[in-house]
């Protein structure tokens, strides 16, 4: 304690004002004298469901919580992660102050001032000696949208900072790119009550028992009995409750797709009035699907044709059909024009803008929508574009800058940010929330490129990440219940985040982070009425107006908190504020011309092919409902880590095990060309014969991926690899 005591006496006026700082601002101010009782309501800050919980209090400090049963998402549910949102802040392990990396490479602890000192001159530095585009930052999709905001505007117009980018990369991109070539915008159409009104449910590599359980529990009160229809190599939990599981081949989503395609058409299972009405390009589809026969689907998918034609004729009989789709789809060398399979399966039978239907990809992080739609990373603010004059104009005009500040250009894409360290041209790195050292793809590559920058800062509410222990420089941040702001949850769906308890020590959150960098840049000019996340909610307000996410009606915090938050689009003059809104109802899209497009291309095989060296396919995905991504926060939880194995495992199929040697239990080795891993073998059935399974949220699970991209939206494909399996000697 009397550590962090001096260190705050030792800062400057605007710090200790940040420091001292008692609560929220406007809406999610809690009174300093509270009733024991008092509750407020907040949005979960775990992942995309963007659940609503009760957080109760005493004195004006969180003391525990319980879902809302209000709110129109979970409907009083949560799943273990979402009731240990508030043990996770609790941790020892917390960042508690800025740490500096001394000439011994041991972390000390530093004041703020000092941090931002050491901040300013190395990244100015460099950028002197090796130009503005030397230095990138690496976001998230964890931070509420005003925080991303500050974090794009500051980083690009005040900072001169070119390339940036988040880690919604390695989640979300494919859907984006997806969306916004089909449909002319990124616009996921659905609402979580359509998993209540479908009468056939599609999901495409998503184990939505274990990853989004939320959501399956919304499919649980499906009252129609639906077909339940699961396409994924292994036998997931979901799979194990579907009326339908297509194990396919890995990575042969985009052939099966083609092939259920061409049974629609030749059967005459279209809707050929919606088709004509309100799409582009379904003749050249229709010409390029015929090539997509029985034979051919079968021999890639390893599927019967029986199994082709009964998903077909489902989809047909359903009056209702939604497809669903998740990282299965995504994180693929081809991920884009797959995903686009499934568009095309929705736009061709009219599946799409009704009840119950909807080609529809679900989100990982908590605000991933909030960082395609405002953290000027892909994208300038509201879903504008960095390349047009326009675009830029109307943005430097609402927020009183200039536009030549603006870049005319896109940045670097995550992968290609890594790769300009590799060859020099990038040699500072500031990287906020997220975790590079343990979830980016080919691990004990990325390690040793950041091991190889001149200064690396690392903005997180954590000092234990694998990156954070690499950091020159730590930037010690609040959590979610220590600031406030807004998410967007994977239904478009707005909520609201309030502070509900005090950040520990001198941890900062990263919206008064940002303020003290730009005081100390020199570029608080800029910033003078970003003085609150509320103020900035505002600006990004005006940034969407005449655009598909127009948010303009929204008044503010107290409007979407009374409302249990609001759907974008929202736009000024809108009656009432509907509990569920899809888009697409019309029939119009966001292209100029009103229309979705079909596309499609040739499939492409697998970046890396099995072997007699490397015989077996690994396949990554989620572990359980209690793990999450890096376990960054889940492993901080004595609740959670007691819910799932504490050491990596691999799924092996028991025939598999045999063949190698192996039983149940043992210690195994998993190896690729990359790096090797030592797990548990578990012998299960619910993987095939020729591959194995390991969950990803296991630190060392990435040393074995390996790195090939999606050609349109950079997205690794982390699900697919050529690897051997020995015992452990």
């Amino acid at each position: 304690m009397s550590l962090l005591r001096n260190l705050y006496q030792r800062t400057g006026p605007l710090t200790r004002e940040l420091l001292r700082e008692p609560g929220e601002f406007g809406l999610g101010q809690v009174p300093v004298r509270a009733k024991p009782d008092a509750t407020t309501k907040m949005v979960c800050g775990f992942c995309a469901t963007g659940c609503g919980l009760n957080i109760h209090l005493k004195n004006g400090e969180a003391t525990n919580l319980s879902p809302s049963t209000g709110y129109p998402v979970n409907l009083g549910m949560a799943c273990p992660k979402g009731w240990e949102s508030l043990t996770v802040l609790d941790s020892p392990e917390r960042a508690t102050t800025p740490l500096l990396k001394d000439k011994h490479g041991r972390q000390k602890p530093i004041d703020w001032d000092q941090a931002m000192t050491e901040f300013v001159d190395r990244f100015k530095s460099i950028q002197l000696e090796h130009g503005p585009e030397s230095v990138a930052f690496i976001s998230t999709g964890q931070m509420p949208s005003e925080e991303m905001a500050f974090l794009g505007a500051l980083a690009k117009f005040g900072m001169g900072v070119r390339h940036g980018d988040g880690n919604t990369r390695q989640c979300m991109a494919t859907a984006v790119v997806a969306y916004k070539q089909a449909f002319g915008f990124d616009a996921p159409p659905y609402t979580y009550g359509d998993f209540e009104k479908s009468d056939v449910i599609v999901l495409v590599g998503s184990n939505l028992c274990i990853a989004h359980p939320i959501m399956w529990e919304r499919v649980m009160r499906n009252p129609h009995s639906p077909e339940i229809i699961v396409i994924d190599p292994r036998m997931t939990e979901t799979a194990m409750n579907a009326t339908q599981h297509l194990p396919l081949e890995p990575k042969s989503d985009s052939t099966l797709f083609y092939g259920v395609a061409r049974i629609l058409i030749e059967n005459g299972w279209v809707d050929q009035s919606f088709i004509d009405a309100s799409t582009n390009g379904f003749i050249e589809f229709s010409e390029f699907v015929a090539d997509f026969t029985d034979e051919r689907v079968t021999a890639v998918t390893g599927l019967s044709a029986e199994h082709l034609h009964r998903v077909a004729e489902t989809i047909y009989q359903g009056k209702r059909v939604s497809f669903w789709w998740t990282m299965g789809v995504n994180q693929s060398h081809q991920g884009v024009r797959a995903a686009q399979g499934l568009i095309n399966l929705a736009l061709m039978t009219g599946n799409i803008g009704r009840p119950g239907t909807g080609a529809n990809s679900i989100t990982g992080q908590c605000n991933a929508m909030g960082s395609r739609l405002f953290s000027n990373t892909t994208g300038l603010f509201g879903g504008h574009d960095f390349t047009n004059e326009d675009h830029r104009r109307k943005i430097a005009d609402i927020l009183d800058i200039e536009p030549s500040v603006i870049p005319a250009t896109n940045s670097l894409p995550y992968h290609q940010i890594i790769e300009g360290i590799l060859r020099g041209k990038i040699r500072g790195l500031w990287v906020l929330c997220t975790n590079p050292a343990h979830s980016w793809i080919n691990q004990t590559q990325c390690r040793d490129i950041l091991d190889r920058l001149d200064f690396l800062v690392v903005q997180d509410m954590y000092s234990n990440t694998e990156t954070a222990r690499m950091a020159d420089l730590v930037l010690s941040a609040a959590g979610w219940g220590e600031k406030e702001g807004t998410f967007i949850n994977s239904e478009r769906r707005i909520g609201v985040v309030k502070k509900v308890r005090k950040a520990p020590g001198q941890a900062l959150s990263d919206f008064n982070i940002f303020r003290l960098i730009a005081h100390h840049w020199g570029c608080g000019d800029m910033f003078a009425n970003w003085k609150t996340p509320e103020d900035v909610f505002q600006l990004l307000k005006q940034c969407t107006a005449g655009q598909p996410c127009d948010i303009t009606g929204i008044e503010g915090y107290r409007q979407i908190d009374a409302a249990g938050g609001i759907q974008w689009p929202y736009p000024a003059g809108a009656a009432g504020c509907a509990r569920e809104r899809r888009l697409f109802s019309d029939g119009r899209f966001y292209h100029a011309d009103g229309r979705a497009k079909f596309l499609f291309e040739e499939p492409r095989p697998l970046p890396e092919r099995l072997n007699h060296q490397y015989p077996f396919m690994l396949l990554t995905g989620r572990g359980t409902a209690s793990q999450w991504h890096s376990q960054t926060r889940t492993r901080q939880s004595a609740v959670l880590r007691k819910l799932y194995p504490e050491e990596a495992f691999v799924e092996i199929n028991p025939f598999d095990a045999k063949s190698v040697g192996v039983n149940m239990q043992e210690m195994v080795d998993v190896i690729s060309q990359r790096g090797r891993v030592r797990a548990r073998a578990f012998l299960t059935h619910a993987v095939q014969p020729g591959q194995v399974f390991m969950p990803m949220h296991y630190e060392a699970v990435n040393r074995l991926t390996f790195p090939s991209f999606d050609p349109y939206s950079h997205q690794p494909s982390y699900k697919s690899c050529a690897v051997r399996v020995a015992r452990a000697l």
